[in-house]
């Protein structure tokens, strides 16, 4: 048996694991470099529900079988909720015994939807730039990026390179960045096209670029005229000096931009997007190698998945749980992670029969009436893609447990009581496994993907990268504060240390530690203060996770994308 496994945890990077029988080792080759996240270097000292129960008491396994069992056999309708806590591709089969046996599934995302949807629209498809291209680029942008807590493997990638950090907090990148703009939150589209506008009018286009796959570009030109500068600076809390500065930094360089999700986290979140991505266009940084705008690729690009079937389907977001008497949720926490908490609450406690499949306690297994303990990634045969790489991981068992059951051990009981076909877990890891082939370190990668990004071009209808071609912008000018969500460097959304604070610039006079209300149109959330001059003075940072935060987010999909928009509410602050 090998040694060698992967995180399955879902972020840019992923680590590769070495497993000694006790300990999480960091695969010193290849991108993880020798180092693990704070996650990783923690993961098994966090405490995972070990026993199954039904109704708050505890049961066996085989008790908890039959109970499901008999849930489905008497269920009329039944959802499958399904997130990505664990990014292992046999996580999926059981979305393969749910959509034969004729449940409802999901569509759309909590995470990057919109995004992706920008991308698409411009580019055709969604490539990622690749650590070895980053590695070569001269100037890295991170664009509403923390690398430091979301991919801090990049991290030893960017000796020697000139860093520009646009974000309205002024992270650990901001620090060591020879350019910070501290933006307003949502201000990254009307920032992108005034970029975009002066570096045509200085004459910085590569025409070379344009003329030859982005041949709209004068219409996009156009487009940007219509941005007022000095009202937008204003607006946005940008000056002519950051733009001046961020063109002089670029000039000439190999540039790659890297995005955060928290830049499309808006209603237009697409629209945000396709404006950095019609900017890099201009610069002509696509097809080249050490550049490129890169936020989450598709982690599925090239690999077809035999657990993906016809199926119905409701969104992620705004899913209306209490049509459905059984509603079986895995890997996930929507009472923590759905937008409006109040709205989910209340359609969840409708549903006749809640059953959490997980590995750890939180808000919905608190509320389920069947809970079903997980395996972990060690306690498994898996095999993983990444959104921030090109690589594909097998991930062998390292140690038996009698904790919990397999997904594909669960899909394999439940195949068999409803006299579904399901084949043998080997011949599936195979088939995913037949997708990759190792690189000249022995590590392996999907097969077919491009080595740089976009080198053999874009995949729109008439093959040329199409721009931004209009826009709406209608700046929330009221006088309240900005919400932001980011991740926190100790936890992954509602998993492992979970912070419980709002954070609040000093200069707004709250006390650290005093209680405040932070009301939203949705609703309230009641946390102590944390002060942190890193902040912007008009917004609110609250971590992604926190036990609240979504009371405040509204439960609207984005135009485009079918991504929910989490930081769309802007909030009031009250004494608690």
């Amino acid at each position: 048996m090998s040694n060698l496994t992967a995180c399955p945890l879902d972020c840019f990077d992923a680590c590769t694991i070495e497993y000694d029988g006790g300990k999480l080792k960091a695969l010193k080759k290849g991108f993880t470099q020798g180092f693990l996240c704070p996650h990783l270097n923690h993961y098994e000292e966090f405490a995972r529900i070990e026993t199954p129960r039904y109704k708050g008491e505890a049961i066996t396994m085989d008790e908890a079988l039959a109970h499901l069992k008999k849930i489905i056999k008497e269920s009329q309708n039944i959802l499958h909720y399904r997130g990505h806590g664990n990014f292992g591709l046999m996580q999926e089969v059981t979305d393969y015994f749910f959509a034969s046996h004729g449940a409802t599934l999901t569509d759309g995302t909590l995470c990057d939807g919109a995004g992706e949807a920008g991308i698409i629209a411009g580019r055709g498809h969604n490539d990622v730039m690749s650590p070895e291209q980053i590695a070569k680029s001269e100037v890295v942008v991170f664009w509403g990026r923390n690398p430091h807590t979301t991919s801090s493997h990049l991290l030893p990638l960017l000796k020697e390179k000139r860093i520009i950090v646009i974000d309205p907090v002024k992270t650990k990148a901001a620090d060591m960045a020879d350019l910070h703009v501290q933006l307003k939150p949502h201000g990254d589209m009307q920032f992108a096209m005034l970029l975009s506008r002066f570096l045509c009018i200085e004459g910085s286009v590569d025409h070379a670029f344009v003329s030859s796959c982005a041949t709209e570009h004068e219409d996009f030109y156009e487009l940007t005229q219509t941005v007022r500068v000095k009202a937008v600076l204003e607006e946005i809390g940008a000056t002519l000096g950051d733009i001046g500065k961020f063109l002089e930094i670029i000039n000439g360089k190999k540039v790659a931009i890297l995005c955060g999700v928290g830049i499309q986290k808006y209603l237009d979140g697409a629209d945000v997007m396709r404006a950095i991505d019609s900017f890099a266009a201009l610069l002509g940084l696509f097809g080249k190698e050490g550049c490129g705008v890169s936020y989450l690729g598709s982690s599925r690009e090239g690999i077809d998945s035999p657990f993906t079937l016809k199926a119905k389907k409701v969104s992620k977001v705004d899913t209306k749980f209490s049509q459905f008497d059984t509603v079986f949720i895995q890997g996930t926490n929507p009472l923590n992670q759905m937008p409006d908490t109040a709205r989910v609450k209340a359609e969840l406690e409708k549903v006749e029969n809640l059953v959490y499949f997980g590995l750890y306690e939180n808000q919905t297994s608190a509320a389920a009436d069947l809970v079903i303990p997980a395996k972990s990634f060690l306690e498994k045969d898996d095999i993983r893609t990444y959104y921030g790489t090109h690589y594909l991981s097998m991930m062998p068992k390292q140690k038996e447990s009698e904790i919990g059951i397999s997904e594909y051990g669960l899909a394999r009981i439940l195949c068999d009581e409803f006299g579904i076909e399901l084949k043998s877990e080997a011949e599936y890891i195979e088939h995913f496994r037949s997708f990759g082939e190792a690189d000249e370190g022995g590590l392996l990668k999907v097969k077919g993907r491009s080595r740089v990004a976009y080198e053999e071009g874009f995949t729109t209808d008439d093959e040329e990268f199409a721009f931004l071609d209009e826009v709406d912008i209608d700046f929330d000018m009221n006088e309240d504060l900005f919400l932001i969500t980011c991740k926190s460097p100790a936890s992954l959304n509602s998993q492992f240390k979970v912070d419980n604070k709002v954070y609040v610039n000093p200069s707004l006079g709250y006390i650290e530690g005093q209680m405040l209300e932070v009301v939203s149109e949705t609703g309230s959330v009641t946390l102590p203060a944390g002060l942190d001059s890193r902040l912007r003075p008009d917004c609110v940072l609250i971590y992604s996770g926190t036990d609240g935060v979504n009371n405040l987010t509204p439960c609207k999909k984005s135009y485009e994308g079918n991504s929910a928009v989490f930081q769309e509410n802007k909030v009031q602050i009250k004494i608690g």
